[in-house]
Formats: C-alpha cells, sequence, structure tokens
C-alpha cells in the first residue's frame, strides 16, 4: 500500500476536506520532500483507530529504514534546522 502524498500548501488550502474526509494517513511534503504526516482518527478513537496508527508508524519506519534513514540523525537535523530558523 502506498501512502497519499500531498503538498504543504494543498494541505493548508483543503485542510477541512483532508482532516474530515480522509481516513488514510497522508505524507506531507514541501518542494517534493516528505515533511510530516497526517493520521486521522475519528472523534472517538476506537481500539482500531490505534490499530491503524500502529500500522502507519510501521509503515513510516519501513520506509525510512528502505531509505537508509537514521532517526537520531534526523531529529538533531531538525534541532539545528528549528534553531537557525530563530
Amino acid at each position: 500500500m502506498t501512502i497519499q502524498t500531498v503538498g504543504i500548501r494543498e494541505f493548508r488550502a483543503k485542510l477541512h476536506k483532508y482532516t474530515k474526509e480522509n481516513n488514510e494517513p497522508i505524507a506531507i511534503t514541501s518542494h517534493g520532500e516528505p515533511i510530516g504526516y497526517f493520521i486521522p482518527v475519528g472523534k472517538q478513537p476506537s481500539e482500531r483507530d490505534f490499530e491503524a496508527l500502529m500500522r502507519a508508524s510501521e509503515k513510516i519506519s519501513s520506509m525510512l529504514a528502505d531509505l537508509d534513514v537514521d532517526i537520531d540523525e534526523l531529529v538533531e537535523d531538525f534541532k539545528k534546522s528549528r534553531a537557525t530558523d530563530r
């Protein structure tokens, strides 16, 4: 299964559509690069929602492993980027 990808501007412009009408995780991109994931849940998260969240987490972990991404390095890069932007 592939995760739907949407640019940050489109996601922001159609936020209601993506948050209310979508039941699958979405990869959010900026200039074609993934910057985050939106994982929807219902009004009252159920066991099924938590299971879906776990599946999405496993998919993301698998994708990062396939790309040989080191999570600790990614977090450090993120922290440095945030500090630079401030």
